[in-house]
């Protein structure tokens, strides 16, 4: 969470960020309807978090391919003797990988400033949306935070977003299509509440 911080202080923030379905990121995965503190740390800022399928590659290639050439590069290239050497090299290699993605970085949307007033808390009200990639299993339904549900008997076996939209109190769930990701119509909707734990101060 700190360097997630300290990260985001000096880039600014984005509309999302995408995360695995690990803990540390998630929540805990034994309690439904449980959300983590990088939730509710990205709820705070603005930042919709999306959770990519468990299992699955394909959405998570740009960021196993950073994590091979960083260990490649950075962590089996040199012998360390410290933290902080490591930290020294890894920044040089984040600097020099920053420089080659120059253009592609200035192509995207806009950062918004790191509020200057922003304290973290961990207890307390949240908003906003989460946005959960899942597939489908052989009838159509699918888990989200602990919670099976039947999205679709038409859409079996395929990849869904899942939004949740804490404000309104519900789940969507729209259907993702490779061929053409731009469309992406709604299959169901859902009430949905999060514990009270989290909607109050």
């Amino acid at each position: 969470m700190v360097a997630l911080l300290e990260h985001w202080r000096e880039v600014g923030l984005p509309n999302y960020a995408q995360f695995d379905n690990d803990n540390r990121f998630s929540g805990p995965h034994q309690h439904p309807n449980s959300i983590g503190r990088i939730i509710r740390l990205c709820l705070s800022l603005g930042v919709v978090p999306v959770f990519a399928p468990p299992r699955e590659h394909g959405l998570q290639n740009g960021i196993e391919s950073y994590n091979g050439l960083w260990q490649a590069k950075v962590w089996c290239r040199f012998e360390y003797e410290s933290l902080e050497q490591v930290q020294e090299q890894s920044q040089k290699y984040v600097e020099a990988s920053r420089k080659r993605k120059a253009v592609r970085v200035e192509a995207a949307p806009a950062r918004r400033k790191f509020p200057s007033k922003w304290k973290r808390k961990d207890k307390g009200n949240v908003r906003g949306r989460i946005i959960y990639i899942r597939r489908t299993d052989d009838e159509g339904r699918l888990i989200v935070l602990g919670n099976k549900i039947e999205v679709s008997a038409n859409w079996k076996h395929r990849l869904v977003r899942c939004e949740i939209n804490i404000d309104q109190r519900e789940m969507r769930f729209y259907a993702l299509r490779r061929s053409d990701p731009s469309n992406q119509p709604l299959l169901n909707r859902t009430a949905y509440e999060l514990p009270r734990r989290y909607l109050q101060d």
